[in-house]
């Protein structure tokens, strides 16, 4: 077993730190992948890992990226909903990782909804 260095603990430390603040509900945006059947057959697993590697990549620690089952619109899959506080949430669907870098660049870090992905806007309101 190879030995801990100091660099080492650091990663471990930051690691934790980012789990137990978004437990506690410290996160600044939440994006959900849907993952029901249909979802998963449709490539969701390669858009929650586009989105693992643009947080990983962009060092972002207030975001919390988590599942859900299907959304009822099979058709659009693979999609997500992001949610931002007092914003309703914004579906992002027919998804692939490329389309993952643009969402995460315009819409996660830059706050402006990508309307040519978008499929809704709350749960009611059609773009």
């Amino acid at each position: 077993m190879a030995k801990i260095k100091p660099e080492d603990l650091g990663k471990i430390s930051e690691k934790i730190k980012r789990t137990i603040l978004l437990r506690e509900g410290s996160y600044r945006i939440k994006i959900i992948v849907h993952m029901g059947t249909c979802g998963i057959a449709a490539g969701a697993r390669k858009i929650m890992t586009a989105f693992l590697n643009e947080i990983n990549n962009k060092d972002v620690k207030d975001i919390l990226l988590t599942n859900s089952s299907c959304a009822g619109l099979c058709s659009h899959e693979p999609m997500i909903t992001v949610e931002l506080p007092d914003q309703p949430p914004i579906k992002y669907v027919t998804l692939t990782p490329e389309k993952v870098k643009t969402i995460f660049e315009k819409h996660i870090l830059g706050g402006n909804i990508v309307t040519e992905y978008a499929l809704s806007v709350g749960s009611e309101r059609q773009l």
